[in-house]
């Protein structure tokens, strides 16, 4: 299955309908919304009876000198004006948090389905890029839903009953008056995708930066090995020119609608004044009316300019989402098949692939209809030239990997029927290089282990001692409570591989496959390994990736796999005949 994720937008709309991904979040904060949702009625109906006080005080009390009409009036208008300001701190104040929480929940969600899904998905995506999703686009989400989205809804309001009450006062005079936003409704609608895939552009080249800046971290040790830094800074400088123009570009789309609404504004203004002075001559309109008039005019497009401000923010907001529905809408490939058993397994047997054929996406097919069995308590190696699909045949055995034909039988039972913790318990897989995680040894040689998950210390000491484990940690300064840190650099790959290896002896797996496990290490610490690898069961089956030939010397079938087959070699000297003709023959 492809999982590459786009690089462009698939169309206009396409962030409007990714909304739909996580509506059910915004959904969970309905009480905060209500409250919210009051707060901008409450300030948007406060701004709109501004103009009435004022335009009734105009001609009522002033024109007729009515000092205490007009004190009334400035007390009403100050208690509506101090209404609307605990109004709008309210619905901020609750929009913050909505924001807050969204956001929270958003990266809960996009990282549980970052672990739902399959190594070729990470192995099509760039790691840079999806951290960069996780990160800055939902940050972009939380600004817009904090700030923008509040005051869009409130802006909108406003507009909408500016246009009510000016209607209301003279139906021509406010048909006039909005003859300029239709202007503005048309430009907007015509250029906003423009906008959308500028700010979309941005986005993605922030998260090719990234990207860049990450596989450069990841790799400076064999940058300074090599002297390459002029290398690396050459690749780094043209990505973030790239990232540079294509900021200018969402900076400039952004800011294109500012200067026509307020265009808009100062015609609309115009518009009104004139038309009003003449209605005042005829006497269709009083001096009053019109002040108020003019301040629903700027106060439907005052907010118009704002929203021209907010524009950006949500079209970045929606290519933010794209970015992010995109991850979200993704399904895992791996889906757990019907529990089904093959009656003519034999019980000796562990692991049966029956006709497996794999290919990549978009690649050449590198396994081609292979049957092979595995029996319990057997130690098997594969051996053959680089890239001939060893460690791809070993990924379909532990569902790193689903078969593109056939099927992978575990104890019987289709591989695909088993969930991820019965797979993960009865099938080992240790690397050339695992990968520790923050913490101690301790909890490292523990991690995952539901046997021992609520076991005390002094219960796991005494499993470390029974299995004759607690040996290996004298090579570990400070023993079970070294500190790792950064992925394990801080102990050397001999110290990272003993973890591994006691990790995955403590499991007690069916199949425990080592993939090149100790291709790198010294003779010393493969020797306390071998050792270790004793303490498993002995029905334990196991599964030996290796160049060095004195490590597959003793298991019991050798098989040779190339150019898309899996053929029994016989014995180790028929296996290194094998690999001489394919060396001879490259």
């Amino acid at each position: 299955m492809n999982y590459a994720l786009s690089k462009s937008p698939k169309n206009t709309d396409a962030g409007i309908r990714a909304f739909a991904s996580v509506l059910p979040l915004v959904a969970r904060e309905r009480f905060h919304l209500s409250i919210a949702c009051i707060g901008i009625l409450i300030n948007a109906s406060a701004n709109l009876l501004g103009p009435i006080i004022i335009s009734q005080t105009v001609d009522r009390s002033i024109q007729q000198k009515d000092l205490r009409g007009v004190l009334a009036s400035s007390a009403l208008l100050l208690f509506v004006y101090l209404c609307g300001l605990l109004a709008s701190y309210t619905q901020t104040m609750q929009m913050g948090t909505v924001g807050r929480r969204v956001l929270f929940q958003l990266r809960n969600e996009i990282f549980t389905k970052l672990q739902s899904l399959p190594i070729a998905f990470f192995n099509q995506n760039k790691a840079g890029d999806l951290i960069s999703r996780i990160n800055n686009d939902t940050d972009r989400m939380n600004q817009f839903f904090a700030q923008g989205l509040v005051q869009f809804a409130a802006n909108f309001f406003l507009m909408l009953g500016a246009a009510i009450f000016m209607f209301t006062l003279n139906i021509r005079l406010g048909l006039a008056a909005l003859v300029p936003a239709l202007g503005v409704v048309v430009i907007t609608q015509l250029l906003s995708p423009w906008v959308r895939r500028r700010n979309l552009r941005a986005l993605e080249s922030t998260g090719d930066m990234s990207a860049e800046i990450q596989e450069s971290i990841n790799n400076f040790k064999v940058i300074v090995a090599f002297n390459r830094l002029d290398y690396f800074r050459n690749k780094f400088r043209a990505v973030n020119e790239q990232n540079y123009a294509a900021a200018i570009q969402a900076g400039v789309a952004n800011n294109v609608f500012t200067p026509v609404y307020s265009f808009a504004t100062s015609l609309a203004q115009l518009i009104v004044l004139a038309y009003g002075v003449t209605l005042i001559m005829d006497g269709r309109l009083t001096v009053g009316l019109l002040i108020g008039f003019f301040l629903y005019v700027n106060n439907f497009y005052q907010p118009l300019r704002q929203i021209a401000n907010i524009w950006p923010s949500l079209q970045q907001a929606l290519a933010a989402l794209e970015r992010i529905a995109e991850i979200l809408r993704l399904k895992s490939a791996l889906h757990i098949a019907l529990d089904t058993e093959n009656p003519e397994t034999k019980d000796t047997t562990v692991l049966v692939f029956q006709h497996v054929s794999f290919a990549y996406p978009d690649g050449v097919l590198l396994l081609k209809n292979i049957s092979m069995t595995l029996e319990r308590g057997k130690t098997y190696a594969l051996v053959g030239p680089t890239g001939g699909g060893k460690t791809t045949t070993a990924m379909l055995m532990a569902r790193l990997y689903d078969p593109t034909e056939g099927s992978v039988l575990l104890d019987g039972k289709d591989l695909r029927s088993y969930s991820d913790e019965e797979r993960a318990q009865k099938i080992g897989f240790i690397l050339q290089e695992p990968f520790l995680f923050s913490g101690t040894v301790l909890e490292n040689i523990f991690y995952g282990n539901t046997e021992f998950q609520q076991a005390s210390l002094d219960e796991k000491l005494r499993v470390l001692h029974e299995t004759h484990l607690d040996i290996l940690l004298q090579r570990f300064d400070k023993g079970l409570d070294t500190l790792i840190q950064s992925g394990g650099e801080t102990v050397s790959l001999g110290q990272r591989q003993l973890i591994a290896f006691m990790r995955a002896v403590l499991r007690k797996p069916e199949i425990l496959i080592l993939d090149e496990a100790t291709a790198n290490i010294d003779t010393v610490t493969e020797k306390l390994l071998g050792e270790v690898l004793q303490q498993l069961p002995k029905q334990t089956t196991k599964v030996i990736i290796a160049h060095r030939l004195n490590t597959i010397e003793n298991a019991d079938e050798i098989y040779f796999v190339n150019s898309g087959e899996v053929a029994p070699a016989g014995n180790l000297d028929r296996a290194i005949k094998l690999l001489m003709q394919e060396d001879l023959a490259s």
